[in-house]
Formats: C-alpha cells, sequence, structure tokens
C-alpha cells in the first residue's frame, strides 16, 4: 500500500519544504519534529495533515507536569481504593481502573491515525527519553493487567518544539526534523487571503507593510507572530481602520492602531516609541 501524500489544504499554506517534510516523515515511519517561533502554525500542522488525509487524530498537549507514563495508561489505584470500602464489584477486575492515555488510543486506532505531542520541551528533561522504547517499538507493556499493547497501525507522529529546552540526542535521532521559517510576505499575503479572501489589496498591502517593519525592530523582546496578524487584521476589519492610518509616520500615530494585538507588553511599546523618537530627530 502506498504512503499518503500531504500536499496542504485550502484552510493551510504548507511550503514547498513542509509538505516535502511531513511526506518525509510519513515514508521512513518516523516522528515529524517540528520547530518553529510561537504562531507559525506547529500545532495547526497535525490537525490538517489529519484532515487532509481524512485519519483520526489524537492529540497529546504537553505541560510542565506531564509525564511519559501519562501519554500510555495510568492506574487508578485511589478509585479502586475507594470502590473496595464501599463493597463494589468492580474491584475484582483492575482492568476498570486502568485510564488509556493518548499513545493507547492512537495505537489501538482502527486505521493509521495521525497522533500530535504537543510543546514537548514544555516537559521534564527526561520525558523525551522515556518515551523512545514506545516509538521505536510501537508497543508497551502494561504491568496491571500483563498486556501487550502493539500498534495496529503506525501512527503519523507530529511533536511540536518551541525550544525551551534543548532535545535529547537519543530523541533527535529518531526523529525527522524540519524547522517552519517565519513566512516571507508573499507566504504572508496567501496565508491571510485564506482566512480573510475579501480583505481590499491597499489594506492588506500598508498592514504587511506595517507588521514586518515592527517585526525588524531590533531589540524586541517579543515579535509578532502569525497569529498575531491574523488577530491584528481582524480588528482593523472590525474597527473599519482606513489604510492611511497604518500609513502614519509622525508622533505616537506612528505606532500601529490596535498595537496590542501585536505588542505583548510594554517593553517592546516603550522601546518601539524611543526608535520613533530617535528616527525623527536624526531627520530634522
Amino acid at each position: 500500500m502506498s504512503n499518503p501524500r500531504f500536499t496542504g489544504t485550502e484552510r493551510y499554506v504548507a511550503t514547498d519544504d513542509l509538505t516535502m517534510a511531513v511526506n518525509a516523515a510519513v515514508t521512513l515511519g518516523r516522528p515529524l519534529l517540528i520547530k518553529g517561533e510561537p504562531g507559525t502554525g506547529k500545532t495547526q500542522l497535525a490537525e490538517e495533515v489529519a484532515r487532509s488525509l481524512g485519519r483520526p487524530l489524537y492529540e497529546w498537549h504537553v505541560k510542565s507536569t506531564t509525564k511519559a507514563q501519562q501519554g500510555l495508561y495510568e492506574y487508578d489505584a485511589v478509585s479502586r481504593l475507594r470502590d473496595s470500602q464501599l463493597g463494589d464489584e468492580r474491584v475484582r477486575d483492575i482492568s476498570n481502573y486502568i485510564v488509556k492515555g493518548r499513545l493507547w488510543e492512537a495505537f489501538t486506532c482502527d486505521e493509521q491515525p495521525v497522533l500530535l505531542i504537543d510543546e514537548i520541551d514544555k516537559a521534564d528533561i527526561e520525558f523525551p527519553n522515556d518515551l523512545l522504547r514506545e516509538l521505536d517499538r510501537m508497543e508497551f507493556y502494561v504491568y496491571e493487567t500483563h498486556e501487550l499493547v502493539r500498534a495496529r497501525h503506525r501512527p503519523i507522529i507530529v511533536i511540536t518544539s518551541n525550544n525551551e529546552k534543548e532535545l535529547p540526542d537519543a530523541f533527535l535521532r529518531r526523529c525527522f526534523f524540519h524547522y517552519i521559517r517565519f513566512p516571507d510576505a508573499e507566504t504572508m499575503r496567501l496565508i491571510v487571503n485564506v482566512h480573510f479572501p475579501g480583505l481590499k489589496q491597499d489594506l492588506l498591502k500598508e498592514a504587511l507593510e506595517s507588521f514586518y517593519r515592527l517585526r525588524e525592530v531590533p531589540g524586541l523582546k517579543k515579535k509578532p507572530s502569525t497569529s498575531e496578524l491574523l488577530d491584528w487584521l481582524k480588528l482593523l476589519l472590525a474597527e473599519d481602520i482606513p489604510p492611511e492610518a497604518l500609513r502614519a509616520t509622525e508622533g505616537k500615530s506612528a505606532i500601529p492602531p490596535l498595537y496590542g494585538a501585536l505588542l505583548k507588553n510594554e517593553q517592546d511599546v516603550h522601546l518601539f516609541e524611543q526608535l520613533l523618537f530617535m528616527n525623527r530627530r536624526a531627520g530634522r
């Protein structure tokens, strides 16, 4: 059976190198490790791969307290103890207290699923290593029930990381890696047109110029991302902001209107104001 091919969707603009990375990972049967700036569509990629290929999607959103075992299963000993005190007959079967994790659900799916392990770098440094055997062999053992769980179909695994911490070399060797570069202006125009197909081109032109000019400000603590641009455009349309308002270059009007959708902390706002003031003085 030939491998499925991902080519993007009508609501997700995937560059050629990204589609090539997805299909390479599927062909190799390896997890696809995706890195990139926050807001560049890493999580949405898994959703769109599942949607494009018509496959079930299992999502495992990792937190700082998440343990690898939770992706396999958890034994709810507290509930079993409580039920035993109440004389519940369910306690005779320990399987009633085994809570399946996302890997278990994906492994036992009747068709090849897409499994998203989102923001793996949020967890403890040992988290990726604790999954090596399961992701390699596509199986794990349930000690409480003496059961071996094997994957019926090898899932298409998408793992995202925001680079909050380095991932172990042993884990990286088992992945196909791709870094989503921040979209250039032309790619961004295509992305915006997907979300706002009726947007007037003069407003789009001014908004993109203002957005990329803002991203180029040196020293920004948090550069605005694609998702923040889309939020900003939504606000510009809701408030009926004219294109010429984005062209202003004097005084505080040089700060983009509704800038709170783009600049996320007071240091960046202050830095932007300082640079504008210095540029005006230099231009006199």
